[in-house]
């Protein structure tokens, strides 16, 4: 194993800890390493889709049990998700317009950790032809970036009062699995490639997001990690569109 993969692997572990401890999956945070570390798009999204299916697993688990999953907030969003995901996995973009396009997700994942999506005090349900659209956009998104999407989708359930904090998680995690498992199948036919290290990186992400959700649970100085978690992603954003 190389030093290169050891890294990746440390890398992926600390991230999902990190991530795991303030509530999120880490689909961006699993990108900006790979970047640092110099992996090109032929590893980043097929790895990234794949964590993402682990991670957004064990969420969408826990918040089905807590009681927070609604189905009627979900489906728009995921009808035309998925196979939008699906093509986005499947096309693959030129090196500079995906460093492009990656750079300013990272960008923008950055900057939700430091700035708070205003949260409304009454939800309604949205409109079918704006989710269905919705959805449409961010997984095409997802498919392309190896996101998953949920970077998109929360905030903007949030923003306008579509769902309250835990029923936006609840959908974004079983959104960010199956547009994650299209995107990955898409890409799967595209490619016919999954990097040699994925095995590992997956026990290295399970087993960090197990070890910070219970760090979470213990009051850690959330603040501090966004903050932490910002600056890695606007160190990545910047070297991708200084590159595209």
């Amino acid at each position: 194993m190389t030093l290169e993969v050891l890294l990746l692997l440390a890398g992926v572990l600390l991230v999902a800890v990190l991530y795991a401890s303030v509530g999120h999956a880490g689909a961006s945070g699993y990108i900006a390493v790979m970047t640092l570390l110099g992996f090109g798009a032929a590893t980043i999204k097929p790895t990234a889709l794949a964590l993402n299916i682990l991670v957004a697993g064990i969420a969408a688990w826990h918040f089905a049990r807590a009681g927070y999953f609604n189905w009627r907030l979900f489906w728009p969003f995921a009808l035309l998700a998925m196979p939008c995901a699906y093509l986005g996995g499947y096309l693959t973009l030129p090196g500079k317009a995906f460093n492009l396009l990656l750079g300013v997700v990272l960008l923008y994942s950055g900057l939700r950790f430091v700035v708070d999506t205003r949260v409304r005090e009454h939800t309604f349900p949205p409109p079918l032809a704006a989710a269905l659209l919705a959805g449409a956009v961010i997984g095409l998104l997802s498919g392309l970036t190896g996101t998953g999407g949920g970077i998109f989708l929360t905030p903007l359930l949030l923003l306008m009062g579509w769902a309250t904090p835990k029923q936006a998680a609840a959908t974004s995690a079983l959104f960010i699995l199956l547009n994650s498992a299209f995107g990955l199948a898409g890409n799967w036919q595209s490619t016919r490639h999954l990097p040699a290290q994925l095995p590992a990186l997956l026990l290295a992400a399970g087993a960090g997001g197990w070890l910070g959700a219970y760090l979470g649970s213990r009051r850690l100085p959330t603040l501090a990690i966004k903050r932490a978690l910002a600056l890695v992603l606007f160190i990545a954003g910047a070297k991708l569109l200084s590159s595209s």
